[in-house]
């Protein structure tokens, strides 16, 4: 069983209009309503790739009772999410039809109380029993101390569970020094840690300050990989149109299911990068076109080499 964690979680709802205009109103074409947060979308990805999934992290509130009804519509994704006195955010994401262009709104997150973080370490500890790897994903909610990532990936290594962290800020710093397996920042998230605007400096000094493995989203231009056996670049063919949202978590859930398939890291690489392109065309985050990804797959280019890192 793969485990994500996602600490705060939301209700994804989509909106579609012909153009977005400010300070104008908008008729809407489609509306959209799906489980969120990064640990979220990532199983919808996993489970899709045949994967079995537990989610675990925050639910509370009518918002929180809706996530947990659409999970149960999910197929071979199992909720565990903890019960909180808040009510769970919501995020609006608005495209634009005639541009591609989307435009994200994102509610903080409910306030969560020490005895509801206490409860959560305790489930979260459990689940890792039973977990071939863990991914840790998102932003914290208001209450989460920011060195709880650390904590968990502490606690992920201490049970022998592989752990993917993919947050950024302080919780990233603080995280990163408790050696997770795998991080995957995208390339701003990287620039902040390390200082460095050069990706392969900033993934070789983000190792240095404790990560095993570095894995950096650089937008078009792909997927970089400083690992403990060499580093590689994979590469999109081309530039797809659409949704941006969710294309990173996307990634994570090919890093992952490589991870637990004992791929390669360049067939990793070729199946997070393939799954990242193809989420974009996708009409909502935690999903992705599977005509584009098989396309994708065989037209992926990888480049590097073995090395001693």
């Amino acid at each position: 069983m793969i485990l994500t964690v996602t600490l705060n979680t939301a209700l994804d709802i989509t909106y579609r209009v012909r153009s977005l205009r400010p300070h104008a109103s908008h008729r809407v074409s489609e509306v959209t309503e799906r489980p969120g947060g990064k640990g979220l979308n990532v199983a919808r990805v996993l489970a899709a790739l045949g994967h079995e999934v537990t989610v675990t992290g925050f639910t509370g509130g009518a918002t929180g009772r809706v996530v947990q009804d659409l999970l149960t519509a999910t197929p071979a994704v199992v909720d565990a999410l903890v019960p909180a006195t808040g009510a769970t955010r919501r995020t609006i994401a608005v495209v634009d039809e005639l541009t591609g262009d989307t435009t994200q709104l994102n509610e903080p997150g409910p306030t969560i109380t020490p005895a509801e973080w206490s409860a959560f370490q305790e489930a979260y500890e459990d689940l890792l029993a039973s977990a071939s790897t863990v991914a840790l994903c998102g932003s914290l909610p208001p209450g989460v101390p920011v060195g709880a990532y650390a904590g968990l990936v502490r606690a992920a290594r201490t049970a022998g569970v592989p752990v993917l962290l993919d947050t950024s800020g302080e919780a990233l710093r603080r995280g990163v020094a408790a050696r997770p397996d795998i991080i995957k920042p995208n390339a701003d998230e990287l620039a902040e840690l390390t200082g460095s605007h050069d990706p392969l400096r900033a993934t070789q000094d983000a190792r240095r300050r404790g990560a095993r493995t570095v894995v950096a989203s650089l937008g078009r231009s792909g997927l970089l990989a400083v690992t403990p056996e060499g580093r590689w670049q994979a590469t999109p063919p081309t530039r797809l149109h659409g949704n941006p949202t969710g294309a990173g978590d996307a990634a994570v859930a090919g890093l992952l299911s490589g991870l637990v398939e004992r791929l390669p890291w360049p067939d990793r690489l070729t199946r997070a990068t393939a799954l990242s392109a193809a989420s974009v065309v996708a009409p909502v985050a935690g999903e992705f076109d599977r005509r584009a990804y098989e396309e994708l797959l065989g037209r992926v280019a990888v480049t590097g080499e073995v090395t001693a890192a």
